[in-house]
């Protein structure tokens, strides 16, 4: 008997994982609420977020990646200070550095 040879398809197959999850109440209204506008399953609505959520969490680090070449290449002490406190607020959030409130 010979052996079979698999032949490529056109088109790759898109491999899916079944995963179970517990999401809180208020979230889960949220997924409902999307999965209707949009016309799709839950499972398709969470899906469509998470790859959003995936997305945005990339475009973030990209961001945090540029402004801290550009903080490398700033030479002004001042400006460098300045993009220096902006990076450090975006690292660890808006209340990271203490402003002086003696003057």
């Amino acid at each position: 008997m010979p052996a079979r040879s698999k032949t490529p398809s056109s088109a790759p197959k898109r491999r899916t994982v079944r995963q179970s999850v517990t999401i809180p109440k208020p979230l889960a209204v949220h997924v409902r609420r999307v999965a209707k506008e949009r016309h799709l399953t839950i499972s398709g609505a969470l899906v469509a977020l998470a790859e959003r959520g995936v997305q945005a969490e990339a475009e973030a680090q990209r961001n945090l990646r540029s402004a801290y070449r550009g903080y490398l290449a700033e030479e002004e002490p001042a400006r460098k200070n300045e993009i220096g406190k902006t990076l450090v607020r975006t690292i660890f959030g808006k209340d990271a550095i203490a402003e002086d409130s003696v003057r």
